[in-house]
């Protein structure tokens, strides 16, 4: 259990507020670490005077705003989706009291016995989401984002982490790949999109699952993409076969739920693969400045999923050629050759 020192004066305050909180009462003295977290975001658990545990997030001020949690709570908890509830709320302070959903990942519990209903619940969860998209409740994910994303990778993967400069030649042929992929996921229809919906932010639940966590950066954006993060997980990897039927079965739900995926399952594969790309570029700046900005370095282990991804993905559409061509040369690979599309 973390006791408040003078060292964490953050603890001290959270702790001090958990004790201000007539309903749910907690037991302040029960506080312990809940769970890691990329970002300034800590989680605690703490048990409550009802028996129940509780988890406390503290979010510091001025890195962190709770708000957007607060706000896509709301949102995603209309729709009928297992989000945490807010119990209790310091916005000024950054602490927040929520429900707890449990302490089991769909990462440490998948296997190959359980994934393709534990997907399929996934799936149904992320359609019913899509369902009640608007635009203007959550903020656009416009060109400039898309782009924004994409530049981590020559920014911190490229220069950073593998120390490279690259050419004008190199800086324009990755920039032709950069248009191309936006225009892909700019024309896609848009939907609400959690933006790391992957294994790590499920939870396993004793029903209505799956328990979904870290949504507060949820945007208004491509249909394809949370479809992405799930599949296409930096953490856990399947076989393409079952990745592509998956992909199939969300197509065929969506349909059914009046949601405007691309009627042609070729063209709607093509989108989730340009829109996989994207993805994985960021991923791969991201992960590098985990690590050399932020010295977390439990996220390397991961890059080689997520290059593998990018190369299988880019090596089958002739606009993603060049990309392959650089990082054939980034990491002294021959030519290689591959276009099925």
């Amino acid at each position: 259990m973390p006791h408040p020192t003078s060292a964490d004066p953050r603890l001290s305050q959270l702790t001090h507020w958990l004790t201000t909180l007539p309903n749910p009462a907690t037991r302040p003295d029960t506080l312990r670490p809940a769970s890691a977290d990329a970002s300034f975001r800590r989680y605690f658990r703490v048990d409550g005077a009802d028996n129940a545990t509780y988890i406390v997030m503290d979010a510091p001020p001025p890195q962190e705003d709770v708000r957007p949690f607060i706000h896509v709570a709301e949102l995603f908890g209309q729709t009928g989706a297992s989000v945490p509830r807010i119990l209790a709320q310091d916005v000024e302070n950054g602490f927040l009291l929520l429900s707890d959903l449990g302490t089991t990942t769909y990462l440490q519990q998948l296997n190959a016995d359980n994934a393709h209903q534990m997907y399929l619940d996934a799936i149904d969860a992320l359609v019913l989401i899509q369902t009640h998209s608007n635009p203007g409740p959550l903020p656009e994910y416009d060109r400039a984002l898309l782009l924004r994303e994409l530049q981590l990778f020559p920014d911190w993967y490229i220069a950073k982490h593998l120390g490279v400069t690259l050419t004008e030649q190199q800086q324009a042929d990755l920039n032709k790949v950069f248009d191309a992929l936006l225009a892909n996921n700019l024309a896609q229809p848009q939907v609400y999109v959690h933006r790391d919906y992957h294994s790590r932010n499920l939870m396993v639940l004793p029903k209505g699952n799956p328990g979904i966590l870290d949504f507060q950066d949820a945007v208004y954006g491509p249909i394809t993409y949370d479809l992405v993060s799930l599949l296409r997980d930096a953490y856990i990897q399947w076989d393409e076969e079952m990745v592509l039927d998956w992909a199939i079965r969300y197509w065929e739900r969506a349909k059914r739920a009046g949601l405007p995926v691309n009627p042609d399952i070729d063209s709607f594969y093509r989108d989730f693969e340009f829109m996989g790309v994207q993805r994985h570029l960021k991923v791969l700046g991201i992960f590098a400045r985990l690590y050399h900005r932020d010295g977390k370095d439990g996220y390397l282990k991961d890059i080689p999923l997520v290059m593998e991804y990018t190369r299988k993905a880019a090596a089958r559409y002739k606009e993603l050629a060049p990309l392959i061509r650089l990082l054939d040369v980034l990491e002294e690979r021959g030519p290689r050759v591959g276009f099925t599309f």
